[in-house]
């Protein structure tokens, strides 16, 4: 393993080998004085200790209702504001119901659904539209809606989280994606999404997930205005909410992509960069069982890098058009990759591919010689 010369992070390397916590001061040293090689070795430590060579993927689809949007995030390239709607999408439930039913008899296992907040579609508009693809394919799992929709939702419905995850739950929705978590420090999120949920009522929505025994996810927007104390502070709230609740599954660090967007004026972190917050995000975060790089919002090279410093899932084919990442100036402007394609990914690595379903449950094993199908 590389070496490190200073005896804080020798101290930090002693307590991660022997299973021991950071703390955050720690954590905020790992960004501040650990080398890349280091943290990477450190990283892949973990992740080898967690999942070998294991790097898992899925295959799935996206569903992005609309972008029109009641909130105006500074970071945002992707959403219209409702008064510009024009320059905008809607879909009707039929039509989403007609995205689901391209993929029949391919073998997907997860619909995603996210997208803006638009005024007009309510708790029982998206109640309505879990029941429709529960109907129509029960066995497939419904991803949906991140603590941003759903707070207006439940807003606008007079419904507590629990209450509003309960019924939604019973309508057909499966799990919650990590998204509009951002960063959870208030003065950074004064400036660039003052006006959506906070960090409690993010918290507070996933917590009413997990207690009725659903998975979600978590993310952190991370390379803008933040630093490493900001980012510390993030995934350590995340962390305790984990040891209370266990019921992440995985955290996904997402890089600030500043196209067409109020904070174009924001220099986007390089690859090196990129590279040592997933390594500390595998550090830190102990009790989480996976680290993801989304590779449509990464690029496919680095998401490939990713997987020497710590990452162990890249997501999934993502057969769609998605345009969150894409509007914002990602590498991924058509962000969509064949089985085969990300199989063969993963294998350049030096890893093993697994196919998963949404709950990390094995669907299928790759070797490097075997053959994949690209149905």
């Amino acid at each position: 393993m590389a070496t490190t010369t200073d005896p804080r992070l020798q101290q930090i390397e002693d307590k991660v080998k022997s299973g021991r916590r950071i703390t955050p001061e720690e954590g905020v040293l790992l960004f501040e004085r650990g080398s890349l090689g280091w943290l990477g070795k450190l990283a892949n430590l973990v992740r080898e200790g967690k999942h070998g060579d294991v790097t898992y993927f899925n295959r799935n689809f996206h569903i992005e209702p609309t972008n029109i949007c009641v909130f105006s995030c500074k970071f945002c390239s992707y959403s219209r504001l409702y008064a510009h709607r024009e320059e905008g999408w809607e879909l009707t439930s039929a039509q989403m119901l007609d995205i689901v039913r391209k993929y029949d008899g391919q073998p997907v296992t997860e619909v995603h659904i996210v997208g803006g907040v638009h005024p007009k579609l309510n708790l029982e508009f998206f109640a309505g539209l879990l029941r429709d693809i529960k109907a129509h394919r029960p066995e497939l799992h419904i991803k949906g809606f991140t603590p941003v929709e759903l707070d207006y939702m439940f807003r606008k419905a007079k419904v507590s989280a629990e209450e509003g995850m309960a019924y939604l739950k019973a309508a057909g929705l499966d799990s919650l994606p990590g998204g509009g978590a951002e960063i959870f420090a208030p003065e950074i999120r004064k400036q660039i999404c003052d006006d959506k949920v906070d960090a409690d009522g993010w918290l507070s929505i996933h917590r009413a997930a997990h207690q009725l025994g659903m998975h979600s996810n978590a993310t952190m927007l991370y390379g803008h205005i933040e630093t490493f104390a900001h980012r510390i502070d993030h995934m350590e709230r995340l962390r305790q909410m984990q040891d209370e609740t266990g019921g992440f599954n995985t955290f996904i660090p997402l890089k600030f992509r500043n196209k067409d967007n109020e904070m174009s004026h924001v220099t986007e972190s390089t690859i090196v960069e990129d590279m040592k917050m997933y390594a500390v995000a595998r550090i830190y975060m102990d009790n989480f069982p996976h680290l993801k790089a989304y590779w449509p919002m990464l690029g496919r090279n680095s998401a490939q890098l990713a997987l020497s410093f710590g990452v162990n899932d890249i997501d999934g084919t993502i057969d769609d058009s998605t345009k969150i990442y894409s509007m914002a100036g990602s590498e991924e402007q058509t962000p969509s990759m064949t089985t085969e394609q990300l199989v063969a990914l993963i294998h350049q690595a030096g890893r093993v591919a697994v196919e998963r379903d949404t709950l990390y449950n094995t669907i299928r094993n790759y070797t490097a010689t075997s053959g994949v199908s690209q149905n």
